[in-house]
């Protein structure tokens, strides 16, 4: 029982920091979920947030990231 109270909270740390661009970027826009066209330019990625998915939760938490659209930045201002 003492196994199962120290494992749960290390558990759902974990699952909590899996992806960090999808829990703090907020919302994320149509322009970050839509791959681009031909002739486009190609979204930018957000080093930081790779990083921190890489260091923190590895290959699950930026496959998160970048299947969701996160990990890119937003639509720049014209």
């Amino acid at each position: 029982m003492k196994k199962l109270k120290f494992a749960f909270p290390i558990c759902l740390m974990a699952v909590m920091l899996s992806s960090c661009a999808t829990i703090f970027s907020g919302k994320t826009s149509a322009y970050q979920k839509t791959k681009p066209a031909n002739g486009q330019p190609k979204r930018q990625v957000r080093v930081g947030y790779l990083v921190a998915d890489a260091l923190l939760s590895g290959p699950i938490g930026v496959a998160i990231d970048f299947v969701t659209g996160a990990i890119y930045k937003p639509e720049p201002k014209k």
